[in-house]
């Protein structure tokens, strides 16, 4: 199966949208700050200079990813992931993840952060096998799910 990712254009809010709702209501429920941020994506990720992709079949939006600035930080948060369940056990998400790996590594970005839940445990096992490490997540974090963060550390730096 030949899937292409490509790079978010105005057209695509409404799949960006409907993806993300469907995995939500299939794993846990709509949270307000979800909500604000899907139904704006230009205003909340790309206007600030974040990115958002899609694994494309034959012209149609299988899954998506955000890779969303985190203000104050030079980091950002890989987030929104979400694929159609018609095409989910395809490696689709993996391939969504390698493309915002590399993507972030081609533009410096220092640090990728992904805020989950260890209910989704496929995918907790995912980012630790793409290298992701688990950290503290801080008090106050926008997500009402969220009981696990990661990182993956792109700088050489540190």
């Amino acid at each position: 199966m030949k899937i292409e990712i490509i790079s978010y254009k105005p057209q695509f809010a409404k799949d960006f949208y409907e993806l993300n709702i469907e995995w939500l209501k299939h794993f846990f429920y709509v949270e307000p700050y979800d909500e604000d941020i899907l139904s704006q994506p230009e205003k909340h990720i790309i206007n600030k200079g974040g990115h958002i992709f899609f694994a494309s079949r034959n012209g149609m939006n299988v899954g998506t990813v955000a890779l969303m600035p985190l203000n104050g930080t030079p980091y950002f948060e890989l987030t929104k992931m979400a694929v159609s369940p018609k095409f989910r056990g395809l490696q689709i998400g993996q391939k969504l993840m390698q493309h915002c790996i590399d993507f972030a590594l081609s533009n410096n970005m220092p640090k990728l952060i992904i805020y989950s839940n260890t209910i989704l445990e496929n995918a907790i096992h995912i980012y630790k096998k793409y290298g992701f490490i688990e950290i503290p997540v801080e008090p106050g974090v926008a997500y009402e799910r969220c009981n696990i963060k990661l990182e993956l550390n792109l700088s050489s730096s540190g």
